[in-house]
């Protein structure tokens, strides 16, 4: 933790200085913004592996229809089903881990602040730049004289010891937001950037899983996290949430309902402004395919007696009679 530490302290020290040349220095406003002034460093740090994310989300969603098949093939041989389908993801440049990447690299960034928070307020702990006298600052400040970044919901209950019922409002508050972005997110994702093949199978159903199971964790979680901390993953959702519409809406996903959107919306466009619009899905070529030629159905002969008994059958109607030659010469 001691490289985190350093890397943190630095970003959050950097913004403080920042905000402390128009505000109070020891003022819990100017730590405030400097934790979401550190978020949003990290995370434009993170936007490349945000970008393999989104790719591995949606090479995962186009090759499902493969697994299927594969499942279906190989369903009785559990280790031949594995091999075929790791061969699958290497041949489509598929990883399966890469998706979890930005959140398990902000995991430890998050132990960090909440530790630096946490210990800057009981122990006057200093942790990489942030010196004692800054950390006491840290975890003593008040954002407008009256809130601490160090509160939380569970210390400042009304049954508690230290009852505080401001601290209480605002860090439920907090959790309800970071609960609530955190399932917005993951919702937008399946709802918008997904094809109809994908909604079943195995990785629809841990995504769906983690759809309820990441913002219930966090919840009940998050009545023990510093209102600093909070700031701190509720600003991060909010990043990731604008930052994922942005993704969805411009560069959706094939057979997705974001992408018959843009379709729609691209069609709009160049009918406003005169043009010819082309679906994304059709052919290069723009020639169609000539539908063979339909030859009338032929009606039966009606046949005589006497063809029906001699089993002669019923003259071709596209075929012409062959009429017997003329005796020129006589009688023969």
């Amino acid at each position: 933790m001691v490289p985190l530490y350093y890397i943190v302290s630095a970003v959050l020290l950097a913004w403080h200085w920042f905000f402390g040349l128009f505000l109070d220095p020891e003022g819990g406003l100017s730590w405030a913004l400097s934790i979401i002034g550190l978020t949003l460093v990290i995370r434009a740090a993170l936007i490349p592996l945000f970008v393999r994310q989104i790719k591995a989300s949606r090479n995962m969603q186009l090759i499902q229809p493969k697994v299927k098949e594969l499942q279906k093939k190989y369903g009785h041989d559990r280790q031949r089903l594995a091999e075929e389908t790791m061969k699958l993801y290497k041949e489509s440049g598929t990883n399966p881990f890469a998706s979890c990447l930005p959140l398990l690299l902000q995991m430890p960034i998050f132990f960090a602040l909440f530790r630096m928070i946490s210990q800057a307020t009981k122990a006057d702990t200093a942790h990489g730049f942030l010196t004692v006298a800054k950390a006491k600052e840290f975890g003593n400040s008040l954002v407008f004289g009256r809130l601490p970044l160090h509160g939380n919901f569970w210390e400042a209950r009304t049954w508690g010891d230290s009852p505080d019922g401001l601290v209480m409002v605002v860090a439920a508050v907090l959790v309800l937001a970071m609960t609530a972005t955190t399932f917005t997110t993951q919702r937008q994702l399946m709802a918008k950037n997904m094809p109809a093949d994908a909604m079943s199978g195995p990785y629809a159903q841990q995504q769906k899983m983690l759809l309820y199971i990441l913002p219930v964790a966090f919840g009940l979680g998050g009545v023990a996290f510093p209102i600093g901390v909070l700031l701190y993953w509720t600003t991060s959702n909010l990043w990731t949430m604008c930052q994922q519409f942005y993704v969805i809406r411009n560069n959706p996903a094939p057979g997705t309902p974001a992408f018959k959107a843009k379709e729609e919306r691209d069609r709009l466009k160049a009918q406003k402004h005169g043009e010819t619009f082309e679906a994304y899905d059709a052919p290069a070529t723009g020639t169609e395919v000539a539908e063979p030629e339909r030859r009338p159905r032929q009606q039966p002969q009606r046949q005589t007696r006497s063809q029906r008994k001699g089993g002669n059958p019923a003259p071709d109607p596209g075929k012409k009679p062959q009429t017997k030659p003329k005796n020129q010469g006589g009688t023969q």
